[in-house]
């Protein structure tokens, strides 16, 4: 079954022109990354699509997508698991939602626990 497209973000952002004298900027600007005390995380825990297994979600990172990894770098190597960081969330395996918002909470983020 094809996938249905409904806006032009699901074509991975490609748009075409019959304009001969388009010129395409492919600089893309860097998003700046906001004071850990400007963050606004939550923490989630989800099961969903995982086989049953719970795995912790960090939402709401405002920066780069490299602050993003190395902030995700620095929570798996805390909790000792592995874990992603992609799409402006980071994914650590295992609940460990308390241990997580103790280490941001120190860092100077400001965490909030979200659901169960």
């Amino acid at each position: 079954m094809a996938k249905k497209i409904s806006s032009l973000e699901d074509l991975g952002g490609f748009v075409f022109s019959t304009n001969k004298d388009f010129e395409f900027n492919n600089e893309q600007e860097q998003e700046e990354t906001l004071s850990p005390g400007e963050q606004r995380l939550e923490a989630h825990l989800d099961k969903k699509n995982r086989g049953g297994k719970v795995a912790t979600i960090i939402k709401g990172f405002s920066g780069n997508e490299d602050d993003l990894k190395a902030l995700a770098k620095k929570l798996k190597t805390l909790c000792g698991v592995g874990g992603a960081a992609k799409d402006g969330e980071i994914i650590i395996q295992g609940n460990f939602r308390d241990k997580i918002m103790d280490f941001l909470t120190k860092e100077g983020y400001k965490v909030k626990r979200v659901g169960g």
